[in-house]
């Protein structure tokens, strides 16, 4: 479903104009982020979508029908919308939270019930989870929760409100990764809210770049974004290590794999090497390094290792292989395969001999 903004102002009676003037078309199947410093507006053209909020001038369209007609409850019933800090009953159970908008639209409760326990499957979430209560969950899981309640609409529209801004930095990635996931699998289409430009980058097919004052300063594909920023606003935002931040945008092609010498934890331990030696477990996958000249006695445990850097999937951008060569001990990066299983390393300077190749920097 394609959302439309055509002209949308919103000026409340003190005279503050919180959005002006804006024109944007969110394409069908998509993730559109709002992105941009605080007071820019971002949230409130987020809400005008479902009409929390109201625009005093212009039309917001949803697959080329005037929001405004008709009656606001029933159009925000059939759109999903996921806030700050999940936003739940705390008096309901986890199942009963998720089943809430199938119960309004008229469900009778064991049909809405046996929707909820697939959302929550859907969503990453074992079913046992839902006879507790939003208070027995992890911050990460209200999350899940909250997106697998605005999933039971079965809208084709999904609004996103800083929904990842309240957890830790690895639960955000891992929440990041699920809504990437469901987004393959469902094709909604998406409006996401954040500050946070990695997350835009990471998340967005399209970025719209607000500044203050609600004024569209730049709309376009994260790559364009980075690398073509309009003016010094957007430049800045973006920040000064944009370029590193267009590479998750270029292919890795011409990246050579290096063989690398592999120990097994909880095998006996080799002799000393020359060489930085990846510590591996049964499976193959990656557990930390080996110093030269590390001496062991008795089977290698993981309390015997350094731990490494981040790890380069086969296959994606080629920020992730530079990332992980630089980040770790032994400036080797680490290729795993689908799997996480070892395929060997990379090394920084050959990554940037790539990088620096006129077929990849033009």
């Amino acid at each position: 479903m394609t959302i439309e903004f055509r002209g949308v102002t919103k000026r409340y009676p003190d005279g503050t104009v919180a959005v002006d003037d804006l024109n944007l078309t969110v394409e069908d199947g998509t993730i559109t982020v709002f992105v941009g410093p605080s007071g820019c507006g971002k949230t409130t053209s987020l809400r005008m979508i479902n009409r929390m909020v109201e625009p005093t001038s212009g039309t917001v369209l949803l697959d080329g029908k005037d929001v405004s007609d008709g009656d606001p409850a029933l159009l925000r019933r059939g759109i999903g919308y996921v806030i700050q800090h999940a936003g739940l009953f705390p008096h309901r159970t986890v199942l009963d939270n998720v089943a809430t908008v199938p119960l309004l639209s008229g469900w009778d409760k064991g049909k809405a019930r046996k929707r909820a326990a697939e959302l929550l499957e859907t969503v990453g979430l074992p079913s046992e989870l839902g006879k507790r209560y939003p208070a027995q969950l992890s911050g990460g899981q209200q999350q899940r929760v909250g997106v697998a309640r605005a999933l039971a609409a079965d809208s084709p529209v999904l609004l996103m409100d800083e929904p990842f801004s309240a957890v830790d930095p690895i639960v955000r990635e891992e929440l990041q990764d699920e809504l990437l996931r469901l987004q393959s699998q469902l094709g909604k289409t998406i409006v996401f809210v954040t500050h946070d430009i990695d997350e835009a980058v990471r998340l967005g097919d399209k970025i719209a770049v607000l500044r203050v004052g609600g004024v569209l300063a730049q709309y376009g594909t994260p790559s364009e974004v980075l690398r073509h920023p309009v003016d010094d606003f957007v430049a800045s935002f973006v920040g000064k290590d944009r370029g590193y931040r267009g590479l998750s945008f270029l292919s890795a092609e011409g990246i050579v794999v290096e063989e690398v010498k592999r120990v097994e934890v909880g095998k006996p331990a080799p002799g000393p090497s020359d060489d930085w030696q990846v510590a591996v477990n049964a499976e193959g996958q990656p557990r930390g390094w080996l110093r030269p000249g590390s001496t062991v006695d008795g089977e290698l445990a993981e309390t015997d290792l350094v731990a490494g850097g981040s790890l380069y999937l086969q296959g994606s951008p080629i920020r992730g292989a530079l990332d992980a060569a630089l980040s770790s001990p032994a400036s080797l990066g680490v290729v795993v395969d689908a799997d996480q299983k070892v395929l060997g390393v990379v090394r920084a300077q050959q990554v940037l001999e790539v990088i620096e190749a006129p077929s990849l920097s033009s």
